[in-house]
């Protein structure tokens, strides 16, 4: 038996199964969370491949895996060939958007109210109390760094750490695989790309020196955009994991997988970086629903699209009104609104510009009234095109 327990790609962990069976060998990709307090404390575990290899070392993985508070281990079977190693490989995704998100709010504290740290350090230390739903690790830790003093110059450390953030891997392969299997995670993408842009430090120095900005402040009531930022945020946190999940139950659809979400989250709930009370808000919805359509539907999640959606929008206009980009907001802002609208009009225009230049077809509508698209009685999605360069510009069905 072999266990691989790095961040493995999971293309690799299904070719190195398939590889180690036809040897007669068992073989375990698993991922694990948790950094260097998961690894004395006890982490979440994911582990994917045959179930008889997961049955000969469940009871280990039991015992060293972190419990939640309710005494649940983190960790179950996750299911076949790669899937413990994409489960982690998305965790992580999700992961580069919690934390991308909470940065974006803690930029436009600095920019609108010009807060310093230790006052930002205190708001993130009341989020994380008991009961309100952005308590997590991500949001204690950043309440604890921003605190910090810097050991030499007795500034705070965070001010004086260089804005660069690396990155190993996965958040770029979790967005490689949303563009294979067709699952949009702008607020994921975003920041990924964000990362990658505070890379370039020299560029955007060069740049900030020819574009310099005039930043405006917030004259609004402080403790209510504090209270707008809440709200912003947990609606952005929700829209972020509804990105991750989609993307889980298409590849479990592609893959053959048949995850088990609601087991996939629960296993998140203590010892992983993404460990947060709505975790179990997530659980219950797929507990409920195992076939939820998308998890924005869940009546929970709906209710606060419903009651929050212009609180988001309000933070970000701040955010832009002060000059603070804020990609990751922006994104869970328009990846709700997408979802939301029952016709696309842009994605309309765009269909008709790639018929008109490069002959590519199109579908309709069933009406002005009725947004379904044209079947045939088969069931099958009817395809047109027009013929842009004749006279009279004739329509022709290619449905075959």
């Amino acid at each position: 038996l072999i266990i691989d327990a790095g961040n493995s790609y999971f293309k690799d962990t299904v070719r190195r199964n398939k590889e180690l069976n036809d040897l007669g060998l068992l073989f375990i990709g698993t991922g694990i969370s948790g950094g260097e307090e998961g690894a004395l404390k006890g982490p979440a575990i994911m582990p994917g491949g045959q179930k008889e290899a997961y049955a000969l070392v469940e009871d280990i993985f039991k015992k060293i895996a972190a419990k939640s508070y309710d005494g649940v281990p983190c960790v179950s079977y996750i299911g076949p060939d790669g899937a413990g190693h994409f489960v982690k490989m998305v965790h992580n995704g999700i992961e580069y958007g919690d934390m991308q998100l909470i940065g974006e709010c803690v930029w436009v504290f600095k920019n609108s109210l010009n807060m310093n740290s230790e006052e930002i350090a205190q708001i993130m230390t009341s989020w994380d109390s008991d009961n309100d739903v952005l308590r997590s690790y991500l949001v204690e830790i950043t309440g604890e760094s921003m605190k910090e003093k810097d050991k030499k110059s007795g500034e705070y450390l965070v001010d004086r750490t260089a804005d660069i953030t690396r990155m190993k891997g996965t958040g770029t392969w979790t967005v490689q695989s949303a563009l294979e299997l067709l699952v949009p995670i702008p607020t994921i993408t975003a920041a990924v790309f964000s990362r990658e842009m505070s890379q370039d430090k020299d560029l955007r120095l060069k740049v900030s020196k020819k574009l310099s900005m005039f930043k405006e402040k917030y004259v609004g009531e402080k403790e209510q955009f504090i209270k707008i930022a809440h709200d912003a945020l947990y609606l952005a946190k929700i829209s972020s994991y509804a990105q991750g999940m989609a993307l889980l139950q298409a590849a479990s659809k592609e893959y053959k997988w048949n995850l088990n979400l609601g087991e996939v989250v629960k296993g998140w709930r203590s010892g992983c970086i993404i460990r947060a009370q709505f975790l179990d808000e997530i659980t219950k919805a797929y507990e409920k629903n195992p076939e939820i359509p998308n998890l924005l539907t869940a009546p929970r999640f709906a209710e606060v699209v419903k009651k929050d959606l212009n609180k988001l929008a309000n933070f970000i206009e701040i955010a832009h009104w002060v000059k603070v980009p804020a990609p990751a907001m922006d994104n869970a802002f328009d990846y709700i609104l997408q979802l939301a609208s029952p016709v696309m009009i842009s994605a309309q225009v765009s269909a008709l510009q790639r018929d008109y230049f490069g002959a590519h077809g199109y579908f309709k509508l069933k009406g002005l009234d009725d947004p379904e698209v044209m079947t045939t009685p088969e069931g099958k999605i009817r395809e047109f095109h027009t013929e842009w360069m004749l006279p009279g510009r004739p329509e022709e069905e290619w449905t075959k």
